[in-house]
């Protein structure tokens, strides 16, 4: 069966997952006659089938797809209201008491506990602040509170998952009781796999364990998860289809080793995986992992190109059965590409690597799992660096580093978590093996992840952009597959060429083009069809206003697609929040106080418990100022020097104060302890020095095209050598007309006057707008 052939199976199957996919966007609902004509016409078609081929044949096949597109469209529809009667209903404001139990891990951030919970009522996100019990999957809880809408950045997430409004509570109490019937047992069966996944082991080995076994990854430290993100081994810290294929594959071999033959291997790899979902909880990511391994197994292990496009398409229908908004999940889009690109370019990778690794078990090991994971990880990149905006150079290095480690990492998890099950069974000595690979599995993301060149910030994410890296991919999967399809290997283990009419046939160019093209067009085309949420800046890619609030900072941060940052607010009684509404901004991810001063954190104070605030990030503020904090019920969070914070292609790294400081008392000056970020946003940088003079805090954020002169323009003997290193293109002062300090001062004009760079006041100009695209940035004032 070759790839052009019309098979009724692969036609009724490709046009169910599609239709699957388009019913999110299916603007009208079918009556249930309408309904039953369209299924007893499927069927019809089905057994008016031609028996020869022609031109009623391409008739017909034509009409399979589209009526497996209708009914994939009308599965897809029911489904979804399915998931969206689980649903907690009610009206923002009201006030409920609710009583159910824990049916997600909670997320812990931000001084703020998360956690999905599913009453009698309908599943809701519980969101209250520390100190929280530990909460386990299927544990009986009792909360009261207010009933809220969710944020902008939140709201498609909590969609996928049923969930359509928050309850923010003072505290989340347990009963003591659990859930029953086949989902308690579920639940006993992880609770014990986590009890013993933590014995005997280092608290972050521990939480490591949990995380690739489990998909646990709350209690890991924040430094730990930016390693893993900036290495591109952000992926092993959750279950996802890459790590079960990723673990089963490199079982193979060891299978083969005990004399398993082929076809017999792929059903014990199959029945680990079966067994493995329901040790790790059995939950929708979990099962859509084993569902994308499963069919990654099949892709890699059958010879026949028609089978392993059949489990890629089912494993697509099955998963979006689960949840037809799962496009929408960059997870599952990740999945998706990584069994794409396994099904395409793994089988001659690893022939081309094993015939030159030479025979032997352990290079046929090596060959397979290093095949695996340049495929996964080339046929992801483009889809992590559209979503997140950043690349990471040295994520191939970094996977293949931690190759050995990983599978038997997993293997010692997995057996632990099966042996956690017998009562008394000692896992320590398994543990204290296993913590030393996640040790070093760590270290290689500390070392691939904390150099500044590691990860490369990409801007604001283009489809287009992706859709052009998928094709330069497609032709790399094209000369792979040419190139696999002169090799062989004989029984004895040697390698040659085979140049059979055959196999020339089987492996048409054409045909294989028109594989990798149509591949590439599904890829992209999840992206595109995704909807986008969040605000879009009205001037360009990136917006930041500079605002008028007199003697004060508030810098406004707009990224396009996302939410909107603001650093600092101004002096108390400025009218932050008017100035927030005409710049088209209703709500903010984050507000950052560089210091603690009214000039800089009045305006904040102010938006507290009166405008939508998901976080407040800070350094150094006062007990009185947190209070306040926590009463709004925003989040918070303390950040120092290497610091991130993300929104869209927005990234704002923290470069003082070092994070030593941060445990010390707040020093006399305070202007001294204040937040010095770097804006990034593509090529373009910003400056942004709050209050800190550069003859005091020492800064080094490289050639940068804006500075925001620090501290009103104060007398500052460190800008010119400022000026020299990071050679900016602009300069903004902050500062009230008229004021009594004298600034911005004459030396510190005189000083950019020198490095000729041009200056723009919020006192003569008012609020400095600047847009930034890819192209460059436009500045104007208000003035």
């Amino acid at each position: 069966m070759g790839y052009l052939r019309p098979d009724w199976r692969l036609l009724a199957l490709a046009g169910l997952a599609a239709g699957l996919a388009l019913s999110p966007f299916a603007a009208a609902q079918v009556d249930r006659a309408t309904e039953v004509a369209l299924v007893l016409g499927c069927l019809a078609l089905a057994l008016l089938r031609p028996a020869a081929p022609g031109q009623s044949r391409g008739a017909w096949a034509s009409l399979l797809v589209l009526a497996a597109l209708v009914v994939g469209v009308l599965l897809g529809t029911a489904r979804l209201d399915a998931i969206d009667g689980g649903a907690l209903h009610g009206s923002a404001g009201d006030d409920i008491d609710l009583r159910g139990y824990v049916v997600a891990v909670p997320r812990r951030s931000d001084g703020q506990v998360r956690v999905a919970v599913e009453g009698e009522d309908g599943r809701v996100l519980v969101e209250a602040h520390e100190p929280v019990a530990d909460l386990r999957l299927g544990a009986e809880v009792e909360a009261s509170g207010e009933l809220a809408v969710p944020p902008p950045w939140y709201r498609s997430t909590l969609e996928r998952q049923g969930i359509a409004l928050m309850l923010k509570t003072g505290g989340i109490d347990l009963t003591g009781g659990r859930r029953g019937g086949f989902s308690g047992r579920l639940d006993l069966l992880r609770n014990r796999a986590e009890d013993a996944l933590g014995r005997g082991m280092p608290e972050r080995e521990a939480a490591l364990a949990r995380g690739f076994v489990l998909g646990q990854d709350d209690s890991i430290d924040p430094v730990t998860v930016e390693d893993f993100r900036r290495s591109g081994l952000s992926h092993l810290l959750a279950v996802s289809g890459q790590n079960v294929v990723l673990l089963m594959l490199l079982a193979g071999p060891l299978l083969g080793l005990l004399g398993v033959p082929l076809r017999a291997r792929l059903f014990y790899l199959l029945g680990i995986v079966a067994i493995y979902i329901p040790i790790a909880g059995g939950g929708p990511s979990i099962q859509r992992a084993g569902v994308m391994g499963a069919a990654a197994l099949v892709a890699t292990m059958s010879g026949r190109p028609s089978s392993r496009v059949f489990a890629l398409l089912a494993a697509a229908a099955v998963t979006l059965a689960l949840n037809p908004r799962a496009t929408g999940d960059p997870g599952w889009q990740l999945s998706f590409a990584a069994v794409v690109g396994i099904f395409l370019i793994a089988r001659p990778l690893r022939d081309a690597l094993a015939m030159r690794l030479g025979e032997g078990a352990f290079s046929r090991a090596v060959a397979e799992g290093g095949a695996l994971t340049i495929a996964a990880t080339l046929a992801t990149a483009p889809l992590i660096a559209t979503h997140f905006g950043t690349f990471s150079v040295a994520s191939l290095v970094a996977n293949i580093l931690v190759l050995p480690a990983v599978a038997p990492a997993m293997w010692l998890g997995m057996i632990t978590a099966a042996l956690a099950q017998i009562p008394f069974a000692p896992v320590e000595w398994l543990n204290a093996v296993n913590a030393l690979l996640l040790g070093y599995i760590a270290q290689v993301a500390a070392w691939c992840g904390r150099p500044s060149w590691a990860s490369v910030d990409l801007g604001e994410p283009r489809p287009g952009v992706l859709a052009a890296a998928y094709a330069a991919l497609a032709l790399v999967a094209l000369a792979v597959m040419r190139g696999g399809a002169r090799m062989r290997v004989t029984r004895a283990g040697s390698w040659r060429l085979r140049r059979s009419a055959d196999e020339s046939r089987s492996r048409a160019p054409r045909r294989a083009l028109l594989v990798v093209l149509a591949a590439c067009a599904a890829i992209s085309a999840l992206i595109l069809l995704a909807p986008v949420s969040g605000q879009t800046p009205p001037g360009g890619g990136l917006r930041i206003t500079v605002l008028d609030v007199g003697q004060g900072d508030a810098i406004l941060l707009q990224p396009a697609h996302a939410e909107a940052i603001l650093v600092d607010g101004g002096p108390p009684g400025d009218g932050i929040a008017a100035d927030l509404r005409a710049a088209g901004v209703d709500s903010l991810g984050a507000a950052v106080v560089t210091h603690d001063e009214s000039d800089h954190a009045g305006g904040i104070a102010d938006l507290l418990g009166t405008f939508p605030i998901h976080r407040v990030v800070y350094g150094f503020v006062t007990r009185r100022l947190l209070n306040q904090v926590r009463r709004s019920g925003a989040g918070m969070e303390r950040v120092g020097e290497g610091s991130e914070l993300r929104s869209g292609g927005l990234r704002l790294e923290v470069l003082w104060p070092p994070r030593v400081l941060l445990s010390g008392p707040v020093t006399a000056n305070r202007n001294e302890d204040a937040l010095v970020l770097l804006a990034r946003w593509g090529r373009f940088s910003m400056l942004l020095t709050a209050d800190a003079e550069a003859e005091v805090v020492p800064m080094d954020p490289g050639p940068i095209d804006v500075l925001k002169v620090a501290h009103h323009g104060s007398v500052d003997a460190g800008l010119g050598e400022l000026l020299d290193r990071s050679a900016p293109s602009l300069a903004v002062i902050s500062v009230g007309a008229g004021n009594s300090y004298g600034h911005p001062t004459e030396p510190i004009l005189d000083t950019l006057a020198e490095h000729r760079v041009p200056v723009m006041r919020t006192d003569e100009d008012g609020s400095v707008v600047i847009d930034v695209d890819r192209d460059g940035f436009e500045v104007e004032g208000a003035g």
